[in-house]
């Protein structure tokens, strides 16, 4: 049976915390930031506001990534409309409007903590035209609209939800940019505008595998998650996943997902302990590049 949105499984909600690459990341990362970013509702009144505000800020390499996913996942949902070849230029004018009108409406830590007196659209625009021509050109994208175009029915494109799953039982999001059948076989393409980390994006790929077979029904062996790096220049990563790999992963998760609730009083409830159980992390260099940075009291060079 081919894929689509009805065969996705939907759960009940439980507030238990849910596994995924992103959350554990940030635990790793630094127990404060983690505890601002899940749990913020939990500390003191008079920082609720603060944390609230801080949490909402966006940054130039995220938005940069975020307008490049938007502009991928309307060109994708146009070719389930239309295959006609895409006017390049028109597509690229669409992105610099999409540009300038996320750096009026949004705001970004680099102004709000000085180290840009503004955010350059035109700055920005060429980061995210750089994103778009290297996937416009690209072998991938050809075999999409003359190869994969013709299951088209079958794509799913940013699917619903933050694609919640199950891992040895246990909760966790795995959310795909864009899955879609050729010859009997799945695949996964996940974009990428910042710096490769292939230890996490291994991990990532091998999540979006599990998260295909469980939906799907499918062997592993049917399954082909591919991460698609778009700048500097157009470059991937592929696992080959097999049932090794996935319970390698899933005791990884017990393992993770364990470490994250140590730091709840209340597991099924998801309530973290205080704020000061969270420790900030000892690598200062993470600071400067963290939203929360005026309520820990370092100074940052």
């Amino acid at each position: 049976m081919p894929p689509s949105f009805m065969q996705l499984q939907r759960f009940e909600y439980t507030p238990v915390l849910g596994w995924s690459v992103s959350r554990y990341d940030r635990f790793s990362t630094c127990k404060r930031m983690y505890y601002f970013d899940y749990y913020g509702k939990y500390a003191p009144p008079e920082q609720r506001p603060a944390i609230e505000k801080l949490r909402k800020m966006t940054s130039v390499p995220l938005e940069t990534g975020n307008i490049v996913h938007d502009m991928i996942k309307w060109l994708l949902e146009r070719l389930l409309i239309s295959e006609k070849p895409i006017n390049q230029a028109k597509f690229l004018d669409c992105a610099r409007g999409m540009t300038e009108n996320y750096c009026r409406s949004k705001q970004f830590c680099e102004v709000y903590y000085r180290s840009k007196r503004s955010v350059d659209p035109d700055e920005m625009y060429a980061g995210v035209a750089l994103c778009l021509g290297n996937f416009l050109e690209s072998e991938k994208f050809r075999w999409i609209t003359e190869k994969a175009v013709t299951n088209k029915a079958d794509w799913v494109v940013e699917p619903p939800g933050y694609g919640e799953t199950r891992i040895a039982g246990l909760k966790a999001f795995c959310k795909v940019d864009f899955l879609f059948p050729v010859h009997g076989e799945l695949h996964i393409l996940d974009w990428k505008t910042g710096r490769p980390d292939e230890v996490k994006h291994r991990k990532q790929l091998l999540g979006y595998a599990l998260w295909a077979t469980h939906h799907f029904n499918v062997p592993v062996s049917s399954v082909h998650p591919v991460i698609v790096y778009l700048q500097p220049e157009y470059n991937e990563l592929a696992v080959d996943a097999d049932q090794a790999s996935l319970d390698a992963l899933a005791s990884q998760v017990r393992r993770e997902t364990a470490e994250m609730q140590s730091f709840c009083v209340d597991v099924n409830q998801n309530v973290p302990k205080e704020q000061e159980a969270f420790p900030m992390t000892e690598r200062t260099a993470v600071c400067r590049f963290c939203n929360y940075r005026e309520l820990c009291g370092r100074t940052v060079l």
